[in-house]
């Protein structure tokens, strides 16, 4: 860097040692972090703003993965944000409803595959939290999940030298606190990209589908793209589908879905619309990982919708026949990234 800050010196005049003290002192920032482009296919819509206060970084995507795979956060010491978001499962953990974290006791809510959160806001099944630099504190403080005490998780940061000079060199602090700890792992969960599947390659003109997946392409944009928009394949807002008619609302019953943010009663029953990709790693399916394949899912929308007041107006006499059903499983399958599950960038 100095070699190539002082070339073309030799023969300056006095009047330019302004310009070269400006040009050492730019030279001499090595401490600044460095800015990181968030990769995505042209294809795909320009991702939701960063906070200016958290500008993705090389340093700050490699502090958040650390983070991320440290079971060190947990009161046992045994659990990590990684336990629950598994990279081979398109970081979900296969489970109905996990039971992995630190009581034992099942949770509530199936875990969600962390998937393309650059473009998702309003993140959880009931989009209680509104951003990713908020979304760790739930999972780091729950007592069904990693049980950590935000003071002592601080405290071992502050404690380790590893962590703290990364922690500086990232976000220039001496010392470390919750807020960056929640920046550092949204960061890196701004770069779980997943973008190589036979689908992608096909809209980038390096694959071609079958024609039984071009026909199922078809039936799925006339029946299920109207929430499921190509190519995140969620429109990251809240449906009824019909999978209760019942939503209970005493002591926030999480089967109340996004009512239990708004108490609004038109979201009753209403939870996020998951993406589609990756769905070959992600099963059970549903909030409540209520059904175990994808075949359990489209007998639904053929057999098993409940109706009631809040159900999506697009499922009100939906029909889908059978061959129709078969055809789009074929196209969903062009939607799985064997790629992003082997990704070694992602892997601590």
């Amino acid at each position: 860097m100095f070699r190539y800050c002082f070339m073309g010196q030799r023969n300056l005049k006095k009047p330019y040692y302004i310009l070269i003290v400006l040009v050492l002192a730019g030279c001499s920032k090595v401490d600044e972090p460095t800015k990181l482009e968030l990769n995505y296919p042209s294809f795909f819509p320009k991702p939701k703003d960063f906070p200016v206060r958290n500008p993705l970084t090389v340093e700050g995507v490699e502090l958040g993965r650390m983070l991320f795979y440290d079971p060190a956060l947990s009161a046992s010491g045994k659990i990590s944000c990684a336990t629950c978001h598994l990279q081979q499962l398109s970081f979900s953990d296969g489970q109905k409803l996990s039971s992995s974290g630190i009581s034992g006791n099942m949770l509530k809510r199936n875990s969600p595959a962390l998937i393309n959160l650059a473009w998702m806001d309003n993140l959880f099944w009931d989009g209680g939290v509104k951003n990713l630099e908020s979304l760790p504190f739930a999972a780091l403080t729950s007592s069904d999940e990693m049980g950590g005490d935000l003071k002592e998780i601080v405290k071992y940061l502050n404690e380790n030298a590893k962590y703290k000079k990364r922690f500086q060199k990232t976000f220039g602090i001496n010392q470390v606190s919750s807020a960056y700890i929640a920046r550092a792992l949204a960061q890196f969960q701004r770069t779980l990209v997943s973008a190589n599947s036979k689908y992608d390659q096909v809209q980038r003109g390096e694959n071609q589908f079958l024609e039984d997946e071009l026909k199922g392409q078809k039936i799925f944009i006339q029946k299920c793209s109207s929430c499921h928009i190509p190519p995140l394949f969620t429109d990251n807002l809240f449906h009824n589908n019909g999978i209760d008619d019942d939503f209970p609302i005493a002591n926030e019953d999480v089967r109340a879905g996004r009512y239990r943010i708004t108490l609004d009663s038109m979201d009753l029953g209403k939870f996020k619309t998951p993406t589609l990709r990756n769905l070959k790693y992600t099963a059970p399916y549903m909030h409540d990982g209520r059904f175990e394949s994808l075949r359990n899912v489209i007998n639904h929308y053929q057999n098993g919708m409940k109706e009631s007041k809040t159900l999506s107006n697009t499922l009100i006499d939906f029909h889908l026949e059978d061959q129709e059903a078969n055809l789009i499983l074929v196209f969903l399958a062009t939607l799985n990234d064997e790629a992003f599950t082997e990704n070694l960038q992602f892997a601590p």
